[in-house]
């Protein structure tokens, strides 16, 4: 099949490549109609890998994918050829000790799309376990199926955080996955959001959703807004989603005594972290790796009309257009949030 593959650091290629197709009694096999292009894509493309995650061979890109189920399984009963789906692209053991405490994101078996060596889902046709391809209500579009995925790292942030209604959460970084998490945070029940960025573009489109507040750190600190805004009592939540070292600095002088930290963004070196700061206010920190037993629940909240997600899709490309596609990513324009790429052109 035709694919999009990164064959090293700088180097993307659309070319045929052999994959296998064959369709296991618990699969289905997949036509890709939709795939969003992610940060993590890019780190693959522009620094041949993420952390301890490095190229060893040609990689298919792309894991932010809907699409249409045309074989199933001879066990699968909760599909058939014809349906409209979406893919929570890790795949877990489901033996692991990981998978039964119900934290398989974090299995170190997991099988993840577009993560060294597994390919991902930038190709026609992919084979998928049917437990992790969800049915698409007649509501959702294919694009807004393809952003079931990173708005389930929202949803996952937002449940780390235990939100309580009524709770003020402050959103570092206004990129996609911080306007997600700035939408999740809202549906799980807090009464505002602040959201940080440099970006006027950026804060614009976070701005146009209700309950979220866009503050310009380049016209003020976030703490000092936090700090007016709260009348000096702090945020009960914050959510680190920049990924930027510099972020973590001032980090705990954003919390309410007794709040909460929640680390989205992965920083590409270590960061210095004031742990007498934290301990000082008893803060507790959580972490997120992905997305476990949300992206059911991530898709009902967009079919529901509750979120929108559709004014985060900024650009559209055809699938013989992918490297420029990434181009412009690799480009940062202010103005996009999500890009992505089409590679059927049937609506079905």
């Amino acid at each position: 099949m035709i694919a999009l593959v990164v064959e090293k650091r700088g180097e993307l290629a659309l070319r045929e490549i052999d994959i296998p197709l064959t369709v296991g009694p618990e699969d289905v096999k997949i036509a890709v109609h939709t795939v969003g292009i992610c940060g993590s894509d890019l780190h693959y493309y522009l620094h041949g890998g993420i952390g301890s995650y490095r190229l060893q061979m040609p990689m298919v890109l792309g894991h932010e994918a809907a699409g249409v189920v045309v074989e199933t399984g001879s066990n699968v009963v909760n599909l058939k050829a014809g349906d409209r789906v979406c893919m929570e692209p890790g795949i877990p053991k489901l033996s692991s000790r990981a998978s039964k405490l119900g934290r398989y994101n974090v299995d170190p078996d997991v099988l993840f799309w577009a993560t060294p060596p597994v390919h991902g889902a930038l190709t026609p046709f992919v084979i998928h376990p049917a437990a992790f391809t969800y049915k698409l209500p007649d509501s959702v579009s294919f694009a807004e199926g393809a952003m079931v995925e990173p708005f389930a790292i929202g949803m996952h942030a937002a449940t780390r955080a235990r939100i309580v209604p009524g709770d003020v959460a402050a959103v570092i970084g206004s990129g996609p996955i911080g306007i997600m998490t700035a939408l999740a945070a809202l549906a799980g029940g807090c009464s505002r959001v602040y959201i940080s960025d440099f970006s006027p573009d950026k804060l614009r489109v976070a701005g146009r959703y209700a309950g979220i507040h866009p503050v310009n750190i380049a016209d003020e600190p976030f703490g000092s807004v936090i700090s007016r805004e709260t009348d000096g009592w702090g945020a009960d939540i914050v959510f680190e989603a920049s990924g930027n070292g510099r972020a973590y600095e001032n980090l705990f002088d954003l919390l309410r005594p007794g709040g909460v930290a929640v680390i989205v963004g992965l920083p590409a070196e270590p960061v210095a972290f004031d742990v007498h700061a934290a301990i000082c206010k008893e803060v507790r920190i959580e972490t997120v790796m992905r997305y476990a037993n949300v992206f059911d629940r991530a898709l009902a909240l967009i079919a529901s009309g509750r979120v929108d997600l559709k004014p985060l899709i900024t650009g559209t490309y055809p699938f013989a257009d992918s490297v420029q596609a990434f181009e412009r990513a690799v480009s940062a324009n202010p103005t996009d949030v999500k890009l992505q790429i089409r590679i059927s052109e049937e609506d079905f």
